[in-house]
């Protein structure tokens, strides 16, 4: 019961905001099928953290209390500003939107939260002893290598008409799946060292 207490928030966030997801994917209109399809990815991040966090608590208490908080402080906040960005770009694109530098404008509005959670990820980093520099280190070091390969194979499959990509799609999704293969490869990191 322990290693289940902290996690137990992250699990109940995770399971309402799955719930609210799949409510919303049974409502009509077609802003709502967006907003349900982020609140169903921001469900099961918070699903995957809560189970993280309770399986392998020694993951995520390398830190100084201080530094972790300030780093979940700092995330939240940052990823709740880039949902609230993601839907008004989303919903104003889709309806037409404004034309010339507004339009520049409101397509980058999620771009400046995503700067905050790399603040947050580089604050963290300096705050943590020199043997978790080094795991962090490793880890971005072959999540980028690792992401950058897919990206270049894909790009080859494209060029050679074996698979055909929106590239609005595919440019949009190299941070989440750089985080990703980040969680995966750190995971794997630290259980060589320890």
């Amino acid at each position: 019961m322990g290693a289940l207490k902290p996690a137990i928030g992250w699990l109940l966030g995770g399971i309402g905001a799955l719930a609210l997801g799949l409510l919303a994917t049974q409502m009509p209109p077609a802003r709502v099928g967006d907003l349900a399809s982020v609140v169903l990815c921001v469900g099961a991040g918070l699903l995957v953290a809560g189970l993280v966090r309770w399986r392998f608590p020694a993951l995520c208490e390398v830190a100084p209390a201080g530094v972790r908080r300030r780093y979940n402080r700092g995330m939240f906040l940052a990823m709740g500003a880039y949902v609230v960005a993601v839907l008004v770009t989303v919903s104003v694109l889709r309806a037409g939107g404004p034309d010339g530098t507004l339009r520049v404008l409101v397509a980058l509005l999620p771009v400046p939260p995503i700067a905050f959670v790399l603040r947050a990820v580089v604050r963290y980093i300096r705050g943590v002893d020199e043997m978790q520099q080094r795991i962090e280190l490793e880890a971005v070091s072959l999540a980028t290598a690792l992401v950058a390969l897919l990206y270049m194979s894909g790009g080859f499959l494209q060029a050679a008409k074996i698979i055909d990509l929106p590239a609005a799609a595919v440019m949009t999704w190299v941070f989440p799946l750089l985080c990703f293969a980040y969680g995966v490869v750190k995971f794997l990191v630290v259980r060589r060292y320890r």
